[in-house]
């Protein structure tokens, strides 16, 4: 067990060096195995989360160059503390560019009408491409956003939601 894997695990996961390290001895030095041990934390902490109140947060925009492109999102959490940490910050700046770059419609499974869901095919794909969740991170394609969001809880410590988005796009 190095420092430098220490180091990377904290990087891909988020969470502490002692977790990290501790992990690591857990799996006696298998890097992969202390991974997805890690990620399951990562999992759990925001399940135990997910219940708490978030009635703080940002609204924040994305325009792109040119001006003919933009978004707003909506991301809470539970605190007007992290709504002002950088970590907190730049993850809402991270959705409102994926918003307007890969232009989901919906943001997860449950919020697909009824009457949609029974004309696909396959509901995985089209998850995939259509719930901002499901989408693969466009700044990093290793991660979904859903994994991105477990980031910033374990970060944070706080629940953290993506409540709502909207996209704009002059047509023509």
């Amino acid at each position: 067990m190095s420092l430098a894997e220490i180091k990377k695990l904290r990087e891909m996961t988020s969470l502490g060096i002692n977790e990290c390290k501790k992990a690591l001895e857990e799996t006696k030095g298998d890097f992969n195995k202390a991974l997805v041990i890690l990620k399951e934390k990562g999992a759990s902490i925001m399940e135990k989360k997910k219940d708490r109140r978030t009635s703080q947060g940002l609204i924040e925009s994305y325009v792109h160059f040119g001006g003919n492109l933009g978004s707003l999102v909506e991301i809470n959490c539970e605190t007007d503390f992290v709504a002002r940490t950088e970590v907190f910050k730049k993850f809402a700046k991270d959705i409102a560019m994926q918003v307007a770059a890969i232009n989901p419609k919906y943001l997860n499974r449950e919020n697909i009408p009824a009457e949609e869901l029974s004309k696909i095919d396959d509901i995985e794909l089209y998850a995939k491409e259509h719930c901002l969740v499901e989408q693969l991170f466009v700044k990093d394609n290793s991660l979904t956003v859903e994994q991105y969001l477990k980031q910033v809880v374990s970060q944070t410590g706080e629940n953290v939601i993506i409540k709502r988005f909207a996209r704009f796009s002059l047509e023509g």
